[in-house]
């Protein structure tokens, strides 16, 4: 089945690409979720629209991305939430409230879409976070996770 990415698909491509994938994967997951699109032949409209936002949030050069993760490597991120007696969240710690607590602790400006958090943050506590920036360039943020 020929799909069009709406997001970025590790193992498959980015948003904008028309892929071809198999039916159940497509049919699934990847449309379900919001990752793709079914193409059609006026679909070549959205590919482009598609593409031109990503230029516009994508992080030109290696150059750029390297002094955007120096920046993000500078800053002490400390994210309050709520949570119980032992320790545990009450829910858990998104993508969305790590790249605004980046924002608000002074940090650059960084797409919910990058921030990698490996495994949901559950508890309180210092936390490892990677944002990828580049294709090559993965910045490693430490998070704290204090109780409100």
């Amino acid at each position: 089945m020929k799909i069009i990415l709406t997001h970025e698909v590790s193992g498959l491509g980015t948003a904008g690409d028309v892929v071809d994938v198999r039916d159940g994967y497509a049919r699934n997951y990847l449309v379900p979720r919001g990752f793709a699109i079914r193409w059609t032949k006026g679909g070549e409209k959205d590919v482009e629209q598609i593409r031109r936002g990503r230029k516009i949030r994508e992080i030109a050069s290696v150059e750029q991305a390297n002094e955007i993760k120096g920046q993000l490597e500078g800053v002490k991120v400390k994210l309050a939430v709520r949570a119980g007696d032992a320790g545990r969240l009450f829910g858990s710690v998104t993508p969305a409230d790590v790249a605004s607590a980046i924002k608000a602790a002074g940090g650059p400006d960084v797409d919910k879409r990058r921030v990698e958090l490996g495994s949901p943050i559950k508890t309180l506590g210092a936390h490892q976070v990677s944002v990828r920036l580049h294709s090559d360039v993965v910045a490693k943020l430490g998070v704290e996770v204090v109780a409100a």
